[in-house]
């Protein structure tokens, strides 16, 4: 495979609101489809809002605290709020393998490989979607989500990993069509982390997770 040129990387240190990012996300994976812009990760936290994805059910939005919008993404139901690092992952998949499934579980691995280098064994759970691990109870908790779109081959959206958000606000909906796990974050789990500690691990473990990508090509 020939070498390809890092992603640019992007933080946003406000809060940034989805239309806006959404429209961006748009623009950037049009770009990156003509050659004409770098791939791109975006970290990012939005105001408290709610996203359906489109196998979004009307019945899980229990109540509409917040803003809801059409995300275009796979999925179902999620919140994005303060205290949430989201990661948007804008890759061209046709210098990467051309394998959606391959993608998330890279994805998937990207962020738990990030996770526990922070102190907090999470893993995969099969047939669910998504970052799992223990919370302080020993129940089995989601404490990242995971939602993609691949548009000629570009992907768009990503991850969202509980850092210190207020987790009453996920009760707005069924999480991600979820309703027998509760979910957690780092902050519940007793681990002092904030945004820079979370984005310097994944930064860290950024070059495995490309290397799954070409290893799948």
């Amino acid at each position: 495979m020939t070498h390809l040129p890092s992603p640019e990387w992007r933080v946003s240190p406000d809060l940034t609101d989805y239309p806006p990012a959404l429209a961006d996300m748009e623009q950037r994976a049009a770009a990156i489809h003509a050659g004409e812009a770098n791939e791109r990760i975006w970290l990012l936290e939005h105001p408290p809002l709610y996203t359906a994805g489109t196998s979004a059910d009307p019945a899980e939005l229990l109540e509409a605290r917040f803003p809801v919008y059409d995300a275009g993404r796979g999925g179902r139901y999620t919140y994005h709020g303060p205290g949430q690092r989201v990661g948007y992952v804008q890759l061209d998949l046709t210098r990467r393998g051309r394998d959606v499934r391959a993608y998330v579980h890279a994805l998937e691995g990207w962020v738990i490989d990030a996770l526990a280098a922070l102190g907090v064994p999470a893993r995969r759970a099969e047939g669910r979607i998504g970052i799992w691990t223990d919370d302080a109870q020993g129940r089995e908790a989601k404490i990242g989500a995971i939602g993609v779109r691949v548009r000629r081959w570009v992907t768009l959206h990503g991850f969202s990993l509980n850092v210190a958000p207020d987790l009453a606000h996920f009760g707005g909906i069924v999480p991600c069509g979820i309703a027998e796990y509760p979910v957690t974050s780092l902050a519940a789990l007793g681990i002092d982390a904030g945004f820079e500690d979370v984005d310097a691990a994944l930064r860290a473990s950024f070059p495995a997770f490309l290397d799954k990508l070409s290893s799948s090509d």
